[in-house]
């Protein structure tokens, strides 16, 4: 055996070793049901992740759910009447619980843990599509909404992905309107409330950026950030988030 792959074995052992020990001293616990996660299985248990609301069929442009599987390049009734500035949506999981509690807890209750288990769920989720990226663009916050809450939930979640992939991140990119909670207003209001929201702060040499979300809902955010993407020179935008809310249960009363 050379030197180089007696170094090589040693150094594999090593980080198999350090590794042993870090899961004895700091082991990772499931974050929907708290119970310690065997190798392999990550910061979502095996039996959490099989009773995630997953998104069997959806539309490839907006990633909204639909009853079978659409033929490639069909996209749903929605995005044939009023295609949408992106070119894909990949939203594993419906907006329901224990997601919807888990985005929850993140945005509003500080819950950071919830971050890289989502992170891993979309890494998983882009390995089952062909999107060639160079960069990621998480959704900002304005300024001072970022100060209260401390972090971007967005950017926290996009960290691992990038990081997996070596995909950086796009700076540039701000929110220079205070808008309100898209959560806290009636859908006809949602595309209004985000009109020229976001800014550009310089020309986009990158061909296709993926804008990286918590949820999608209406699609108003994902719609105007990526208008003034394109507006500002990218050639493609994608959409990558943890989940999807149908449009079925955005219609229900309260």
């Amino acid at each position: 055996m050379r030197l180089l792959d007696i170094l090589r074995a040693g150094r594999e052992h090593l980080c198999k070793v350090l590794q042993q020990l870090d899961d004895s001293v700091m082991p990772l616990h499931c974050v929907f049901c708290g119970t310690r996660s065997y190798p392999g299985e990550g910061r979502v248990c095996n039996g959490c992740r099989a009773d995630l609301p997953w998104i069997r069929h959806a539309c490839a442009r907006c990633a909204e759910a639909v009853v079978v599987e659409l033929p490639r390049g069909v996209h749903c009734a929605a995005c044939q009447a009023s295609p949408p500035p992106f070119e894909v949506t990949v939203a594993p999981l419906r907006y329901e619980f224990p997601v919807d509690a888990g985005i929850k807890a993140l945005k509003f209750g500080r819950r950071l843990y919830y971050a890289p288990a989502f992170g891993e769920l979309l890494i998983e989720a882009l390995q089952s599509h062909s999107l060639q990226v160079d960069a990621l663009l998480p959704v900002p916050l304005h300024w001072r909404r970022q100060a209260f809450r401390g972090f971007n939930q967005a950017a926290e979640i996009s960290t691992p992905v990038a990081r997996h992939y070596s995909i950086p991140v796009l700076s540039g990119v701000v929110r220079h309107r205070a808008t309100p909670f898209q959560s806290g207003l009636p859908a006809s209001e949602r595309s209004t409330n985000l009109r020229s929201a976001f800014v550009v702060k310089r020309k986009l040499n990158e061909q296709h950026v993926l804008i990286v979300d918590d949820v999608v809902t209406s699609g108003a955010t994902t719609h105007y950030l990526a208008k003034a993407m394109l507006d500002a020179g990218a050639a493609k935008v994608s959409v990558l988030a943890v989940a999807r809310a149908s449009r079925i249960s955005r219609q229900r009363p309260g």
